[in-house]
């Protein structure tokens, strides 16, 4: 595990062009030094593809080889952008241009359109999806919410390959989408869309890079301008261009061969918004003298982690798949990645935050682990089982943290006393102790609010400024608050924001470019990784690259899980996801005869029923269970039950207490088949009763104490719920059945 340090946060700034050099590895250095003529840098997960680019633009600009403002270096999100214009003011580079495609070319399309066009430039749409409901309306084809979604994707889909709308049902038959609606529906929404759009003078993110590459194409001044500009460019990312930013980047080519690119193409992962890897595993085509260079060198991962990465990639077929790099781990030995198969996923998302509890425990921050799902919907009931565990966490993907009212106000706040200064006779506070006495007037208190939900968020923002204040002052002790009140506009204008003090939820894919400490990649079934929809051959190896990206997230602690059905007491007929087959103990890859035993690394889920490596056995005679019913009880119905039913019967009359003070049937606290299990069982203590199917961590917490008292020949104590306290409870019991 890695430590951030605030000589990590606010480095040195390198006194010569040749300490710039210092500290990187060979191949780094490589790309460091290798400043004319076209280069591609073929860089795996975490090999420093970001430190190499930057260090290379950086030692341009300290050799005096390159002039800040003639270099031109784009990204595809705000925040990769903010970071680079970061890194390269922390090497002393500063005045070179970072930015996203759309952020470049919108800024160059407001200062000509004057001259090119005339008149005042078409106001820019922010957001699209209402204009895409409209011309549904209009078009009289009623969109629901996802629909309206898919559609609005369609269309920027559209425009980003450049396909008109007439043309859409043969552009989208040829590359095999999964069309949300009718292609000839899709046309016609996209038509009006369009209409609309021309009607009411607004233009949205996609025409910003078309209208650029209009003004480039039909007004040559207007290029010469852009080219005198800037005389070099820098790719990163490169495998996700699409082909209306490549058109963009040949016209501020404009035939030279200035051009430095950057991408792994095993991390291709945006092909339905219109990304090729075409352009990157082409470009020693188009320039056969350019200087390659490929980047190994893991620092980020455990060899453990890269070992999974390595065999995941190994199984992989297609283009891009000839292309992978084979990583080789830089770091200590770490632990084993950790399969887990749970019954359900209720109990899935338990046993991560039971896991995630134990390393906080251990001593890895919270917003060092990551819990990381393929669609958004799955966070749900990891936000529950995290707020159960009383573990914080922040959703990615939500309000950008310098947006965030009170961060704002906190900026607005400093900046007043920044310039209000001490009084004249008294000795300024140290800046953290400044910052503290302002915030804790906004809520901020050296301790967290209890539970979670819209207080404890906003003191966890609150709390990540004090901290960065901390890093601050012991990078700069000189400064003072005024120079901490410029950092923060600073990062606020490159997206830079401090930790945030929570575990991580996100998709995958909103994890591309980010890593943790721990990572949990979890719902790795059949349907949905790879998700249903992908269909063809490319479309499922996306989907491995998918999961690829996800691996290699993960510094240290990696866990992998899947449930065998989606709520408590279902069918558990879900099949772990092909992608792990060779990988997790005990399985062999597809084609292959499954053998041998699940080794270091398999683990049996809390409340799963079945065993990872096979079907679940009869705990007395030792049949294939497949009955859920047999399976929560852990036995055949005829098996010999060694049953205390004088337990039993103290069990039901027990529960029948609890239902009357919750105002719900019975199954809602504890099933009949969980009760028998437990009366045959006879747990000594919480694991033990963990370990019986349909305990889950929410009903070990209330109902626990009782349970064991009751094993144990006690009383419990007295039920003390109303319905309305049992919400959490009841959503865990909705999907049981009473038995019959």
């Amino acid at each position: 595990m890695t430590a951030t340090t605030s000589d990590s946060l606010f480095p040195a700034v390198p006194d010569s062009a040749d300490a710039v050099l210092d500290g990187l590895d060979p191949e780094q250095r490589a790309v460091a030094t290798a400043l004319a003529g076209p280069v591609c840098v073929l860089a795996g997960a975490g090999t420093g593809k970001t430190r190499a680019i930057t260090h290379r633009i950086a030692y341009g600009v300290r050799a005096g080889v390159l002039q800040p403002r003639s270099v031109l270096a784009v990204t595809f999100t705000a925040r990769a952008a903010g970071e680079m214009r970061g890194r390269l003011r922390q090497l002393g580079a500063d005045g070179v241009q970072a930015r996203t495609f759309h952020s470049a070319a919108l800024r160059q399309l407001q200062y000509f359109w004057p001259r090119a066009v005339g008149g005042a430039m078409p106001r820019l749409l922010e957001r699209k999806v209402q204009l895409v409901a409209e011309a549904g309306a209009r078009s009289r084809i009623r969109l629901d919410r996802s629909e309206l979604r898919d559609v609005t994707g369609e269309i920027e889909w559209c425009k980003v390959t450049q396909t008109a709308p007439e043309d859409y049902a043969v552009a989208a038959a040829k590359t095999g989408r999964e069309t949300p609606r009718d292609p000839a529906e899709v046309t016609r929404i996209y038509t009006t869309y369009e209409q609309l759009k021309q009607d009411r003078g607004v233009i949205d993110f996609e025409d910003v890079l078309l209208l650029t590459v209009g003004v480039l194409e039909e007004r040559p001044e207007v290029a010469e301008t852009v080219r005198s500009q800037y005389q070099h460019f820098v790719v990163d990312e490169y495998q996700d261009v699409s082909p209306l930013q490549q058109r963009l980047l040949d016209l501020w080519l404009g035939g030279r061969d200035t051009l430095c690119v950057v991408g792994d193409a095993s991390q291709t992962i945006y092909s339905f918004t219109g990304a090729t890897p075409d352009f990157l595993l082409g470009f020693r085509l188009r320039h056969p003298d350019a200087t390659v260079v490929k980047l190994i060198r893991d620092y980020r991962s455990s060899p453990q982690v890269v070992a999974l990465a390595n065999g995941l990639l190994g199984q992989a077929r297609g283009q891009a798949a000839a292309h992978r790099l084979e990583l080789v781990s830089q770091r200590d030995q770490g632990p084993d990645p950790v399969f887990t198969e749970y019954s359900d996923e209720p109990a899935e998302a338990e046993g991560a935050a039971r896991r995630i509890k134990e390393l906080i425990a251990s001593g890895v921050r919270p917003s060092e682990i990551a819990v990381l799902y393929r669609i958004n919907a799955q966070s749900e009931v990891y936000e529950q089982a995290l707020a159960d565990a009383g573990v914080p966490y922040q959703l990615r993907g939500a309000e950008r943290f310098f947006e965030r009212p009170e961060v704002r106000e906190a900026g607005l706040l400093l900046r007043g006393a920044a310039r209000a200064g001490a009084a004249p006779d008294e000795e300024p506070l140290p800046i953290p102790e400044q910052v503290r006495q302002v915030l804790s007037s906004r809520g901020w208190a050296s301790e967290p609010p209890a539970g979670s939900g819209a207080v404890r968020d906003r003191w966890e923002s609150l709390a990540a400024l004090v901290r960065l204040s901390e890093d601050f002052a012991a990078a700069r002790p000189q400064a003072d608050l005024g120079d901490f009140v410029a950092e923060l506009d600073e990062r606020a204008n490159a997206q830079h924001a401090p930790t945030v003090e929570g575990v991580t939820l996100a998709s995958l894919h909103a994890a591309k470019g980010l890593e943790w400490d721990a990572v949990f990649l979890v719902g790795l079934t059949e349907g949905t990784l790879p998700i249903t929809y992908a269909r063809t051959d490319e479309q499922v190896e996306e989907e491995r690259r998918l999961l690829y990206v996800g691996v290699t997230r993960a510094r240290f602690h990696l866990g992998l899980s899947w449930a065998l059905s989606r709520s408590p007491g279902g069918r558990g007929g879900r099949r772990p996801s092909r992608f792990l087959d060779g990988l997790r103990p005990g399985s062999a890859a597809r084609g292959a005869r499954r053998t041998g035993e699940a080794g270091a690394g398999a683990e049996r889920g809390a409340g799963s029923g079945r065993r990872r490596r096979g079907p679940v056995l009869c705990r007395v005679c030792g049949r294939t269970l497949s009955d859920p019913g047999e399976i929560k009880l852990m036995r055949c119905e005829d098996c010999p039950s060694d049953l205390d039913e004088g337990l039993y019967e103290r069990l039901r009359a027990w529960r029948t207490d609890q239902a009357r003070a919750l105002g719900q049937p019975a199954y809602c606290v504890f099933t009949d088949k969980t009760l028998l299990a437990i009366a045959e069982v006879r747990p000594s203590g919480e694991r033990e009763l963990a370990g019986i199917p349909g305990v889950g961590a929410r009903k070990l917490d209330k109902f626990g104490a009782d349970v064991l008292a009751l094993v144990s020949g006690a009383e419990p104590n007295a039920p003390d719920f109303v319905p309305e306290q049992a919400g959490d409870l009841l959503e865990e019991s909705s999907a049981e059945e009473p038995e019959k």
